[in-house]
Formats: structure tokens, C-alpha cells, sequence
């Protein structure tokens, strides 16, 4: 049992956060912890679950992606735009994550080959893809997307649950198994920890830091197309400020914005923790600009968090 909490403790920690949470905001108002409430907590938590998942493969290989909101206009418009011609649901899901894995696998190369900085590579490239979208739609908004796909992403099934969680939940799930199942999950924390030494041993960082801002870009596809699915409409101005959101799912999970840790399992359960907030606040009648605040506190906790642990470690490695 001690092993377990030792070596789950930040997650551990983050699903006791989470229950208390609710706990409380279920005492201030009871119907926040209705089946229907918390359904629509985890519904509204499934495009930020996405993002946070694709950007927590980036940022474990201290790397960070500002593009994702860009990159959703992208898709949702260009699929729209597919769809309204007539192209076959499934074909646009597969072109969608076509497109997103060739947008992530662009920043990676100008990171990885061009030796940009992450950070400036991707707030260029935040731009230049905004631009895009604008270009794409001429500043309108792609209207009549067929229900057909509507129904495919993000349709009632299993009861009432939404098809766009079971989404979550796969992608959830084969992130998980990536990080901690593959040599390429190894190579990622390794890059991250050390990404010269890394280098030194044999493995090829250039290509691996490439293929994780693809499968940032493929995650954020799919939440583009989920969007796409539960507005029925494209609007290339869709996104903005999502990359905040999606740093904070995974900063709150226990992923070190350093490199080096983190964890699918944590960042999934970060994105509800937030969702829950945010809900909390708007059930309990507090003004929804108080979020936003919210939202920057908790990252700056996070990281402040994840310092002291960082102290704490070497601190007593030094007493060893």
C-alpha cells in the first residue's frame, strides 16, 4: 500500500481533491451533485480532456504546444467545409486526424530540425494557423453540418452518455499505454530528463520529439471535430484560450512543465478537477469571470507545487 501511494501520490492526491470539491460544492448547492450535473461535467470535460492529453505528451518531453486552439480552427473549419460538400463522415474523421497529426508534426519539425525554441515556434505558429482558418472560411462561419457526424462525435450512446467520451476515454487510454507501455514513452521522459543524454545513448530525439507534437495535433483533431459536432457550426475563431486550459488539465495532474513527469491518469482527472470548478462556480451563482482567475491560480500553484517537491527530492537525496 505504501509503494501504491508512493508512486501515485500526486494522482492519488488529485481524485481526494477532486471528491472534496465536489463534496463541497454539493453542501453549498445539492443539485450539483445530481447524475445530470455530473454527467455534464464529464460531457464539457471531453475538448479541454483532449487537448490536455496531447499537449501533457509534449510538455513531458519539455516541450510546450500554444498552436492547439489553432489547430482545432483548422480542422473544424476544413472538415466542415468537407462535410458540407458531401464527403462521408468517417473519410472527414480520418482526414481531420490527418490533418492535425501533419499541423503537430510541423511545430515538432521546426522545434526538433530548425532548433526553434518550443515556445516560440508554437506562438508563431499559433498565429500563422489562426490565419489560416480566417483564410480558409473568409472570416465566416461554416453553417448546416450534416447531423449524420453530429451524432457520430458526440451522440447519446450507452444510455446518456455521449459517444465524444467514449472518445476521451480511448484516447485517454492509449496515451496511457504509450507513456508507460512503449520504448517510445521511455524516450520521452528520458528527453525530458535529459534530452542530451538522451541523445548521447542512441535514440533518435529529433524523430521522437516530432511524433509527439503529431499525436499532440491527432488529440487535438478530434477535439476540433468534437466541437465541430456539438455546435453544428465552424467557426474559425473557435479555440481561443484553449491552450491555457489544456497546460493548466495537465499542470494540475502532476505533469511538470519542466519535463521529464507526468502522467496521462493524472492529467485526465486534472481536466475534470477544472471542469468541476468551473461548474461549481457557475452552479453556486459566481460570476463566470472569477474562471479565468481561477484557472491562472491553479497553474501557478501547480507549478509552485511541483518546485517544492522538486526541493523536497533533493533535499533528502542530499541527506541520503
Amino acid at each position: 500500500m505504501k509503494n501504491i501511494w508512493k508512486r501515485f501520490s500526486r494522482e492519488l492526491g488529485i481524485i481526494i481533491a477532486l471528491i472534496l470539491l465536489m463534496a463541497i460544492f454539493g453542501i453549498i448547492e445539492p443539485l450539483y451533485l445530481t447524475p445530470t450535473n455530473l454527467m455534464d461535467i464529464v460531457d464539457q470535460t471531453v475538448i479541454n480532456g483532449l487537448l490536455a492529453v496531447g499537449i501533457t505528451l509534449v510538455i513531458i518531453t519539455g516541450g510546450i504546444d500554444l498552436t492547439v486552439g489553432s489547430t482545432m480552427a483548422i480542422v473544424i473549419v476544413a472538415i466542415g467545409k468537407l462535410l458540407v460538400s458531401g464527403l462521408h463522415p468517417w473519410a472527414a474523421v480520418l482526414l481531420g486526424i490527418l490533418f492535425g497529426f501533419v499541423l503537430g508534426a510541423l511545430n515538432g519539425f521546426l522545434i526538433a530540425k530548425m532548433h526553434l525554441q518550443p515556445f516560440i515556434a508554437t506562438m508563431g505558429m499559433m498565429s500563422v494557423y489562426r490565419g489560416i482558418a480566417y483564410l480558409v472560411t473568409g472570416g465566416w462561419p461554416v453553417l448546416n453540418i450534416p447531423q449524420s457526424f453530429r451524432t457520430m462525435m458526440d451522440g447519446d450512446i450507452l444510455g446518456s452518455v455521449p459517444s465524444s467520451v467514449i472518445i476521451l476515454l480511448i484516447v485517454s487510454a492509449v496515451g496511457y499505454v504509450l507513456l508507460k507501455h512503449t520504448k517510445f514513452g521511455t524516450y520521452l521522459y528520458s528527453m525530458g530528463s535529459n534530452e542530451e543524454a538522451t541523445r548521447l545513448s542512441g535514440v533518435n530525439v529529433d524523430y521522437n520529439k516530432i511524433m509527439a507534437y503529431g499525436l499532440c495535433g491527432v488529440a487535438t483533431a478530434l477535439a476540433g471535430m468534437v466541437m465541430l459536432a456539438k455546435l453544428g457550426t465552424g467557426e474559425p475563431a473557435a479555440g481561443q484560450g484553449y491552450e491555457l486550459n489544456a497546460i493548466a488539465a495537465a499542470a494540475v495532474g502532476g505533469t511538470s512543465l519542466s519535463g521529464g513527469k507526468g502522467s496521462i491518469f493524472g492529467t485526465f482527472f486534472g481536466a475534470i478537477l477544472l471542469q468541476a470548478l468551473k461548474i461549481g462556480l457557475v452552479v453556486c451563482g459566481v460570476d463566470t469571470f472569477w474562471q479565468y482567475i481561477a484557472t491562472g491560480v491553479i497553474i501557478i500553484a501547480a507549478v509552485y507545487l511541483d518546485i517544492i517537491q522538486g526541493q523536497i527530492k533533493n533535499w533528502k537525496l542530499k541527506r541520503q
